[in-house]
């Protein structure tokens, strides 16, 4: 491997492939993008089909050697699995840095989800390795012993996005580790030079060679990976449109797949909820505008009922104008640019629909004045809000909010359920128990009560257009083991 470090612009010349530093097979190259500056951030190759060959053949070839990594005991892959957590740990800063100049998160934000976090999923998943039983013996109902195994499910594809790279990459990094399997992770091109400090740290903790692969690239690379006959499963997040295509792929291959998409959740403010931002404004921010709006499971639709309904948008509307928007390395900052011009540009074309639509613009929707570099979007606040509305629809993963009245719990209800999306949401109450009560009303995946914040601990993801299977906890296992039975 060759890296070059000139300032602030790193260049990378091969990819780490069945554990070790291979030379690309063309001379295509991808050039990340400081998001605040506008500035180049470096340059990596580009992963073409021939290098995903070599990538599911090193992974393929761990998984099926007899004595490698899949038959290894648990104990032993959990062993490795802590050794990787330490060296990402001792990489933190770097992290920090590179994800947060590449995609524009908040160096704040970014010192808690995208090296304390990734880390965390690691040590946890490793505990349950060591606690993973394989073979259960049950008592069949016409007589005889009948054994129940699970075995890894394989060649793992893994399709990172650029919102969280660390953090989602090891949601699927961990339990495919923990079970035996092998994987070819491909980074998002947005995101890709934290992608080769996990390499590094990969190699650093001796992790055989070729259980984990790394070959950054595109979409059209991307859907090669899916497509392989190398991989036995998928696990992709990403948007609900890219997600029905590999559902697609994968439904005609009959390949495992698990899909983390898109979402548009609802944050319903009860009636008896504290309004007081001196109290609740951190919650309601990590709830509604954290990493700039670029986070799925964001409740971007706030339900506020008629009767206080002023109340509520006086409350969102003093929380996003008191926001500090500014560079993603000032530590200060707490809305940071959007991770690409496009994506910037996705965002202002929401806005212009939203008030097109007639909403209420009650604070932003427009570019900072005093920022003429980086791709930054004033957080936004629409009030007035139908939920049939463009704006209140769509997923637009930025800092914009919609603000709909409701008359009634059930009302309410109804209206956090009318949504082709399913995936995070929150109630906001002074009664944590009448909280959780609507809580179980919400046909989502994931839903808090006074906070949100995904649990390495508790199965995550989503229902109808956000998703399919589940990711973190124990149930997050099942998507990387099969089942074989055996009467006896």
């Amino acid at each position: 491997m060759t890296v070059v470090n000139e300032n602030t612009f790193t260049t990378y010349d091969t990819f780490y492939i069945g554990g070790e530093w291979v030379q690309p097979s063309t001379d295509h190259t991808i050039t990340p993008i400081d998001a605040s500056t506008e500035q180049p951030l470096g340059r990596v190759p580009e992963g073409a089909e021939a290098d995903i060959d070599r990538a599911v053949a090193a992974a393929r070839a761990a998984f099926d050697d007899p004595s490698g990594w899949a038959q290894w005991e648990p104990r032993r892959r959990a062993e490795v699995m802590e050794r990787l957590a330490e060296a990402i740990d001792k990489r933190a800063d770097q992290f920090v840095q590179r994800v947060s100049a590449q995609n524009g998160m908040p160096v704040a934000v970014a010192q808690q989800l995208e090296i304390g976090y990734p880390s965390a999923v690691l040590r946890y998943y490793a505990g349950l390795a060591r606690e993973l039983s394989t073979i259960e013996t049950r008592e069949g109902l016409f007589g005889g012993p009948i054994d129940v195994r699970r075995y890894p499910v394989g060649v793992v594809a893994a399709i990172v996005p650029w919102n969280f790279p660390q953090a989602l990459s090891m949601f699927k990094i961990a339990p495919a580790m923990a079970t035996g399997c092998t994987l070819v992770i491909k980074p998002s091109p947005e995101t890709v030079l934290d992608a080769y400090l996990l390499a590094e740290a990969i190699d650093e903790a001796q992790v055989p060679h070729g259980v984990i692969n790394i070959v950054p690239a595109g979409r059209e690379v991307g859907a090669y990976l899916v497509a392989h006959p190398g991989v036995d499963k998928v696990a992709f997040t990403g948007s609900t449109a890219a997600g029905r295509s590999i559902a697609e792929v994968c439904g005609r291959l009959l390949r495992p797949v698990t899909l983390e998409l898109g979402g548009k959740s609802a944050a319903i403010v009860l009636d008896d909820a504290e309004l007081n931002l001196a109290k609740i404004g951190a919650g309601l921010f990590g709830s509604t505008l954290l990493n700039n709006g670029q986070t799925c499971f964001l409740g971007t639709r706030v339900l506020a009922p008629r009767n206080r309904y002023n109340e509520v948008v006086e409350a969102f509307t003093a929380l996003a104008g008191s926001l500090t928007v500014g560079i993603a390395s000032d530590p200060t900052t707490q809305i940071g640019p959007m991770a690409t011009a496009r994506q910037r540009a996705r965002v202002e074309s929401y806005i212009a629909k939203g008030r097109a639509e007639g909403a209420r613009l009650t604070v932003g929707g427009a570019r900072p004045k005093d920022l003429d570099q980086g791709w930054f979007v004033e957080p936004t606040v629409f009030a007035d809000v139908d939920n049939g509305a463009t704006i209140a629809r769509e997923e637009i993963f930025g800092p914009v909010l919609s603000l709909i009245p409701y008359d009634g719990i059930d009302d309410a209800v109804r209206i956090a359920n009318d949504s082709d999306f399913g995936l995070g949401g929150t109630v906001w109450t002074a009664d944590p128990e009448r909280g959780a009560a609507v809580a179980q009303r919400i046909r989502t995946g994931t839903i808090g009560v006074n906070r949100y914040i995904p649990d390495p601990a508790a199965p995550f993801g989503g229902v109808k257009a956000s998703g399919l299977g589940r990711e973190l906890g124990p149930e997050g296992l099942a998507g990387y083991l099969q089942i074989q039975t055996v009467y006896r």
